[in-house]
């Protein structure tokens, strides 16, 4: 079955300031130069579309576009591209805009999400459709103690011990939103981006960095740089 990329930047990044687009490493383009030319090497996709109200971004995509024949920009209207706008409506808004039968939905704040990866992602969905999931969400695993402050005590512990050991705790799984794959289809019977039984494809700590803050942006640099083939 047929796959698109979807690819959200907007501008007026509030937390980190150009984000999307600033140099990062050796990428005059920013994280979105990188991300695009990750995409690009994806051989099991077939399209790739750069959803965007910002100026910037489309600069950075019209440089490569030539020799990325998947590439699709979409002109994001700015009412889906607030620091305010619903997901809601934005998950709405991503099945009317490809014609494909599933949604790889990534975000360019992932760095260390390349091609290799995308790529066991897509083999784990269509693993996953043939074992009765419905759709993928990139998870990382969570065990350590999480202290309410209501309740003043550990709310994942299991059993009556005061402090048991880290692996007796609850597994927990933190959605690192760095991939989705769900078939167009639950977006719009469900409204959603993951169906009702997801298959959980665990990144370890290094592969799900994401760039929220300004500290993450450049610790995710530093990591890059060391890592990089």
């Amino acid at each position: 079955m047929s796959i698109s990329v979807f690819l959200p930047t907007r501008k007026g990044s509030e937390r980190v300031k150009n984000k999307n687009t600033r140099q990062f490493s050796d990428f005059e383009g920013g994280l979105l130069e990188l991300k695009l030319k990750q995409l690009a090497k994806l051989e099991k996709v077939d399209e790739v579309i750069l959803s965007t109200n910002d100026e910037a971004s489309i600069s950075v995509a019209k440089k490569i576009e030539v020799d990325f024949p998947k590439l699709r920009i979409d002109a994001r209207p700015d009412a889906l591209a607030l620091g305010t706008t619903s997901l809601n409506d934005l998950i709405a808004y991503v099945p009317t805009i490809t014609r494909c039968d599933n949604i790889l939905w990534t975000h360019v704040t992932s760095p260390m999400v390349d091609t290799e990866i995308y790529e066991e992602c897509i083999m784990s969905f269509n693993e996953g459709l043939e074992n009765g999931f419905d759709s993928l969400m990139s998870v990382t695993a969570f065990q350590n103690f999480l202290w309410k402050k209501e309740l003043n005590d550990i709310i994942n512990r299991i059993g009556k011990e005061r402090w048991p050991k880290t692996q007796d705790l609850e597994m927990l799984y933190e959605i690192n939103s760095a991939v989705f794959i769900t078939p167009k289809e639950i977006y719009k019977s469900k409204g959603d981006r993951v169906g009702e039984k997801p298959y959980l494809f665990e990144m370890n700590k290094l592969t799900s960095l994401d760039v929220d803050w300004e500290e993450d942006f450049k610790i995710a640099e530093a990591v890059y740089d060391k890592f990089k083939e």
